[in-house]
């Protein structure tokens, strides 16, 4: 069988893999400290562990580490920020992704338990912080949100549900494009969106708390926004959600989802098919959907002219309640 492969190559390939973790840990704990936020003048070792509280010799290690991975450089005894850390690791810059990282470290500690997950099927949870997760989508959609609003048309819409919509970034688009938008989630995310849009200066956003499993999610929509939020349900209450959602449309009304592209062998690409274990580790009954499997549920609730459009890493699903 080896005479077919490169067995260094395969080996390398395979080593990278395994140790995966390492170059992870090291960037995750940099974010923890805050290392980036001091580091935007160049300063020594023994200045950034007095400053974050740790040891001097320990840090030194960690923050050439850092250097090698490309988030630091290193002059003499100094570090400073490179412009990939800058952009992206110092908080108050327009693309922050520290909460990202803080999310990521949670679900780093979560996927310890994936052995015991897969014989026992119960979610593993280690770690929680709601707050980093919430603030954590807000960093990522902050990347893209616009983009996705822009290929929706959105002519004749007037009044957008964005149900489940976490902190607000694309009701916050939604909005800009003079809808009257209603966010739906808990009302612990609730609180924390409306922080996030009180900053923003976008008025026309109203809030809405509750579980839509088992409050009302409202009515008279022309558009419903289903993000990134469906993988973490089991098929039935997705199927469930549709019918929902389906009755809560304006005749012509349409539902837009927006998941993670997965094919239908749901083993491809890896960060979906990867995806699906943060759901297995993280839910009861969530995983990775398929564009078909979407369909599937918004033709069971009564929608017609469904359309699949991949955009990116992800697909979007749309279905209008035709009269």
């Amino acid at each position: 069988m080896t005479k077919h492969i490169n067995i260094h190559q395969a080996t390398e390939v395979l080593r990278n893999l395994y140790r995966g973790f390492q170059a992870s840990r090291v960037i995750l704990t940099a974010n923890k400290y805050g290392i980036f936020d001091h580091v935007q003048s160049p300063k020594t070792a023994k200045e950034i562990a007095k400053a974050v509280r740790a040891d001097a010799r320990a840090l030194e290690i960690l923050l050439d580490a850092v250097t090698s991975l490309g988030f630091l450089q290193k002059s003499g005894s100094k570090y400073k920020n490179t412009p990939l850390s800058d952009a992206l690791l110092v908080q108050g810059k327009p693309f922050y992704q520290g909460d990202a990282l803080r999310h990521a470290d949670s679900l780093y500690q979560n996927w310890s338990g994936l052995d015991k997950v897969v014989k026992t099927v119960r979610p593993y949870h280690k770690a929680d912080n709601h707050a980093s997760f919430i603030k954590a989508m807000h960093n990522m959609a902050i990347l893209k949100a616009r983009k996705i609003v822009q290929s929706i048309d959105l002519r004749g819409v007037k009044t957008v549900l964005d149900l489940g919509g976490g902190p607000g970034t694309y009701a916050m688009e939604f909005a800009r494009k003079g809808a009257a938008v209603t966010l739906f989630d808990f009302a612990e995310t609730i609180r924390i969106a409306r922080n996030i849009v009180g900053k923003s200066g976008v008025k026309n956003i109203k809030y809405l708390p509750g579980n839509f499993k088992l409050d009302s999610i409202g009515k008279n929509y022309d558009l419903i926004f289903i993000s990134q939020i469906l993988h973490a349900y089991s098929d039935a209450d997705c199927r469930k959600l549709m019918l929902k959602c389906a009755k809560a449309l304006n005749p012509g009304g349409r539902i837009v989802i927006q998941e993670f592209r997965i094919a239908e062998d749901r083993a491809h690409p890896a960060p979906a098919a990867l995806f699906s274990i943060n759901m297995l580790v993280n839910t009861a009954g969530g995983r990775s959907y398929t564009p078909v499997e979407m369909k599937n549920w918004l033709v069971g609730a009564g929608l017609k002219n469904v359309k699949i459009k991949p955009i990116g890493d992800n697909v979007l699903v749309y279905a209008k309640n035709e009269v």
